[in-house]
């Protein structure tokens, strides 16, 4: 402590000090005391005309300057693109997490609930047999209506924004 005290009242009575430096840049007359500009170390003055010069492009230079010029819209097309993208797949992320600390940690009677409705979906795809559109349909209503009856409360709020959007949609 005593150290920094000492050091910055030491810099701090060094700055009060002053003393005079004459310069003088003409030849004329100079004394021994005299110091001239280009002798300051402060004032150092380059004896040298510096020009820029640029140097030609190269014809790599210039390939990779077309290619960028060619490939700006399709960076942007990238850029917007995943900026539309993003918010949905951070929610499938969120959401899949969510998934996984449900299937570590499940509430007492889940997992045979599960059973049920994935045994419901494998009885409505042998139902399905035939077309494939009976294939499709079967198993994921088979599956809606088991969940609706083990959770009616959501199933009902699916139902009613579904059926908004849908509205929506066929206007």
């Amino acid at each position: 402590m005593f150290k920094v005290i000492r050091w910055s009242a030491g810099s701090a009575s060094l700055s009060l000090l002053s003393f005079k430096v004459y310069a003088s840049h003409k030849k004329e007359k100079r004394d021994k005391s005299s110091v001239r500009v280009d002798e300051l170390s402060l004032y150092s003055i380059p004896n040298f005309e510096s020009n820029y010069v640029e140097e030609p492009r190269r014809p790599l230079e210039e390939g990779i300057s077309q290619l960028r010029k060619y490939a700006v819209p399709y960076a942007y097309w990238f850029q917007v693109a995943y900026d539309k993208t993003k918010p949905t797949i951070d929610t499938a992320i969120q959401y899949g997490k969510a998934s996984c600390e449900l299937f570590q940690n499940p509430p007492p009677g889940f997992l045979p609930r599960l059973g049920v409705i994935g045994f419901s979906g494998i009885l409505g795809y042998f139902f399905g047999k035939g077309s494939k559109v009976k294939k499709l349909l079967y198993p994921v209503g088979f599956m809606s209506i088991t969940a609706a009856l083990y959770h009616p409360q959501e199933a009902f709020e699916f139902a009613q924004v579904k059926g908004e959007k849908l509205y929506d949609w066929s206007l």
